[in-house]
């Protein structure tokens, strides 16, 4: 078996059984003991899996309230944000996203008439003072660890309208697992916008490469703009430019 195809199906293996011990991969793999031992290795050195005692498991990224996450990397969102706002253009219909990163466009966009979707109670507080912006919410039920609107009641009513700009936020991003999220509540309206959307940014910084939540809503070659702070390694350069995704790199 090729060395990269057995370490993806290792990988896939560990992700479906949330976990497994050596002597479980020797077994299922009909391999040596050290051969797993580099495999798992390589995995751990993605960020893809973590090692446990006896065996290899998942990561999963919890889900932590809006206020913990605003505090981290704060001066690498504003980069981000701030470049990300200059590709909107007046007259615009766009969706923006809960995250923390992508709430605070509001700030460069705030003056342009626009129509904007968003399932952000926040970013709904936040335009209220400026009535040149048409602001649409989602609705649905309430998650209040991201102060957003998840699992819409009427998600059927996003075909009616023609969203040309969705600026995504995720818990992280890598290749195997495509763009991801840590709300169960919010997956369903992400995958039905990042559908919907003529155009699809996704607005991460350097960390949240080669890590990954609970649910994969889009797979990274969906994205037509990946907004970040530094420029990922080549294996996502590579990956961008074949899948012609463009890199935006914000410093």
């Amino acid at each position: 078996m090729i060395k990269e195809k057995r370490i993806k199906k290792i990988h896939d293996y560990v992700i479906k059984q949330k976990s497994a011990s050596l002597d479980d991969l020797v077994s299922v793999f009909d391999v040596s003991k050290n051969t797993i031992r580099r495999d798992i290795q390589t995995l751990v050195e993605r960020g893809d899996l973590k090692k446990v005692y006896g065996g290899v498991s998942v990561i999963h990224k919890k889900l932590e309230c809006i206020q913990d996450r605003k505090a981290r990397n704060q001066n690498q969102k504003a980069s981000i944000v701030e470049k990300a706002s200059s590709y909107v253009d007046d007259g615009d219909v766009v969706f923006i996203d809960s995250g923390t990163t992508t709430i605070e466009m509001i700030e460069y966009i705030k003056d342009k008439s626009l129509t904007i979707f968003t399932n952000s109670i926040e970013f709904i507080i936040r335009a209220l003072p400026f009535t040149n912006l048409t602001v649409i919410s989602t609705g649905g039920l309430l998650d209040r660890k991201t102060d957003s609107f998840g699992s819409p009641l009427y998600i059927d009513l996003l075909s009616n309208y023609n969203i040309k700009k969705a600026f995504m936020a995720s818990t992280g991003i890598s290749l195997s697992n495509g763009v991801t999220n840590a709300s169960p509540l919010e997956s369903e309206l992400k995958k039905a916008i990042v559908k919907r959307s003529s155009e699809v940014f996704l607005l991460v910084d350097h960390d949240k490469f080669d890590k990954y939540g609970l649910m994969t809503y889009c797979n990274l070659d969906e994205i037509d703009y990946l907004v970040t702070d530094k420029s990922p390694n080549t294996t996502y350069r590579e990956y961008a430019k074949k899948n012609s995704i463009r890199l935006v790199i914000s410093k």
